[in-house]
């Protein structure tokens, strides 16, 4: 197809976007569904005005949403995508200086998680024309160094349109690195105020509709042959799942296997839903924050089955969760540089669905043994009682966050997803979560993003509603989180997307100041209270006056108080329950006691303790510290 088109460089890209589709398999669907845009003078007149220009000519071709906060907009775009499975996202458009800068916080989480989002940042005028203009940065050795420039450490691809004749040799190269499976992150386009307004002749083949192919690569024949062989040798082998997995849309694949062998199964964070909680092979999280079941049985494991997980220092226990001294790690990932974590000498580069379905085709008379299988079985009943008695109703005026968790569970339908980012929340949802549905977990803890729960929660939201499913999405937020990303709620009262918050009140960090205690620190700043001009701390007891509440209905969101009676729990219940019924956002506050924990899994986090210190529970912390230490290894493989 001949001829151009006279448009702008954002008019160009937009209208590029638009047309950009991704395909898996017989699935077909928009890479770029939609816009996130704040408007600011470095992109108004460019970006804006193309979205505008389209919204007046064609509404559907580029649908633009309003965001409140930058990073936010990022983090929307990362519930969506995993909600896809990483074949759409959106992009999200920021003015110049603060407005990018607001947006590097969700490029690092959506690139930590190997998440695509798809980032427009302005940049000042690159013909210096006016120079130096409103928040312009000015480095004395470099001109050119801009906000900008910060996105290149977090981004999976970046660059910078400088001329109008580079959109389209860029715009191209950031499409195949977004919808790779094996790089897909925080994918950054740098554009100039100036430039963006600029017209230049559009090739209309650039305009066309375009269709970018997930790769499914196989395992090469040798590296799987000698996988293969280690598996049939083992005589406990442990598989860990990972949210490859899930983006592979391999659950299927991996139930079999795991039926057909009977392979005990603990997952990451990013790898929970893979099983339905209630599958004899699913032992839940493994590592620093997973199940006694999982990480007793990972602890003796000869073989350690890697499939689509990246072995953070969570799922690996800090290097100490597999004890074994003869153990083998076979790591099957779609991406070499995960394949080869820790050391391993049987690396798997393949996508898991087609490694699974050769893993099955390869061993069709494996089964663990009988005695092994028993151990599995019983392993999983004792961790299952564990958590029915975690939920068990305590009359507490103040219920702990394990109660809390049993009672939202409860309420809860099958499909529907919890979503969660930081404090203890992740941790405890590891353990205690039982899922019943593949996208029905969402707990962003590659970069644990606090803030993250409300926004990601829209995204998730707006990722179902895109497929047709009216699951509800519950989210759940501590008080510090909420306090760090609440606004997000005016987009939902604005568009009428409905999620359920569950906002946890115990007035101040409650995973921090846990872990503050066992590092010796003594909960030091991590509680809401006033500052004591004496102590010239904030540790007294006179409790902040902040109503959270009084917050989100000032939004305009329906809000149910729980008051701190012995029937709390029940109310709360009653509250999910009004919730789900309603057609609109609901906020349910709560308050709980911080000091009531989950139960122990028996997993370790290496967080260093002072090596000197005048203080008793530092020294005390620091000895215990060294202990858990000397079970570290340099290497996993």
């Amino acid at each position: 197809m001949g001829g151009t088109k006279r448009m702008t460089v954002s008019q160009a890209l937009v209208e590029f976007l638009a047309h950009q589709w991704t395909v898996d398999g017989d699935h077909r669907e928009r890479t770029i569904p939609g816009v996130f845009g704040i408007f600011g003078h470095g992109n108004v007149a460019g970006v804006g005005q193309a979205l505008k220009q389209f919204n007046h000519e064609q509404p559907e071709l580029m649908p633009y949403y309003q965001a409140r906060n930058e990073q936010a907009m990022v983090h929307q775009a990362v519930g969506y995508a995993r909600m896809h499975r990483r074949l759409g996202t959106y992009a999200a458009a920021a003015s110049v200086g603060p407005g990018a800068a607001n947006m590097l916080t969700g490029a690092a989480l959506a690139t930590a998680n190997r998440l695509p989002a798809l980032l427009l940042p302005s940049d000042t005028f690159a013909t210096r024309v006016a120079d130096p203009v409103l928040q312009q940065l000015e480095h004395p050795h470099d001109l050119g160094i801009q906000v900008t420039d910060a996105f290149r450490p977090v981004s999976r691809f970046f660059d910078r349109v400088q001329r109008p004749e580079q959109l389209f040799s860029i715009a191209l190269a950031a499409m195949r690195v977004l919808t790779d499976p094996a790089e897909t992150g925080a994918v950054t386009i740098a554009l100039p105020e100036d430039v963006q307004a600029e017209a230049l002749d559009v090739p209309l083949e650039f305009l066309q509709d375009r269709e970018w192919r997930i790769r499914r690569p196989r395992p090469d024949r040798d590296a799987f042959a000698q996988a293969v062989r280690a598996i049939r040798a083992a005589k406990r082998p442990f598989l860990v799942a990972g949210g490859g997995v899930l983006y592979s849309e391999a659950e299927r694949e991996l139930r079999a296997f795991v039926e057909a062998t009977g392979i005990p199964v603990g997952t990451s964070q990013a790898g929970g839903g893979v099983l339905n909680w209630d599958h004899p092979q699913n032992l839940g999280g493994v590592g620093a924050t997973g199940t006694l079941a999982a990480n007793r049985l990972a602890a003796e494991a000869d073989v350690v089955i890697g499939i689509g997980t990246r072995y953070s220092d969570f799922t690996t226990a800090s290097r100490t969760a597999f004890q074994n001294p003869d153990v083998t790690f076979v790591n099957i990932n779609v991406a070499a540089f995960d394949a080869y974590k820790h050391g391993t000498q049987l690396p798997v580069i393949a996508d898991a669905r087609e490694a699974l379905d050769e893993l099955i085709a390869a061993l069709p008379d494996l089964r663990v043994d009988g005695g092994y299988a028993e151990r599995i079985a019983r392993e999983k009943a004792e961790w299952d009682a564990t958590v029915d008695e975690a939920f068990a109703p305590s009359g507490l005026a103040l219920p702990g966050q394990p109660e809390i968790i049993g009672a939202v569970q409860e309420a809860s339908d099958p499909q529907d997803v919890v979503v969660q980012a930081a404090g203890s929340l992740p941790g405890d949802l590891h353990k205690l979560w039982r899922v019943r549905d593949p996208l029905g977990y969402h707990v962003e803890y590659a970069f644990s993003c606090m803030g993250y729960e409300i926004a990601g929660g829209i995204g998730v939201k707006r990722g179902a509603a895109e497929s047709g499913s009216e699951r509800d999405v519950i989210v759940m937020v501590g008080d510090g989180s909420y306090l760090m990303l609440n606004t997000e709620l005016v987009t939902a009262v604005a568009e009428g997307i409905k999620i359920i918050v569950v906002l946890i009140q115990n007035h101040g960090y409650a995973s921090i100041g846990h872990l503050s205690e066992t590092v010796g620190s003594e909960r030091f700043g991590t509680k809401y209270r006033a500052y004591d001009p004496q102590a010239r701390n904030f540790q007294g007891e006179d409790v902040l006056p902040v109503d959270l509440a009084m917050n989100a209905r000032s939004y305009g969101l329906d809000v149910i108080e729980i008051e701190p009676t012995e029937s709390a729990v029940d109310d709360l219940r009653a509250a999910m329950a009004q919730a789900k019924a309603s057609d609109r956002s609901t906020v349910i506050h709560i308050n709980s006691d911080p000091h009531i924990y989950a139960p122990d899994g028996a997993g370790w986090w290496d967080v260093p303790v002072a090596q000197v210190s005048t203080l008793d529970s530092t020294q005390d912390a620091r000895a215990e510290y060294e202990e858990q230490a000397k079970l570290q290894k340099p290497l996993l493989g």
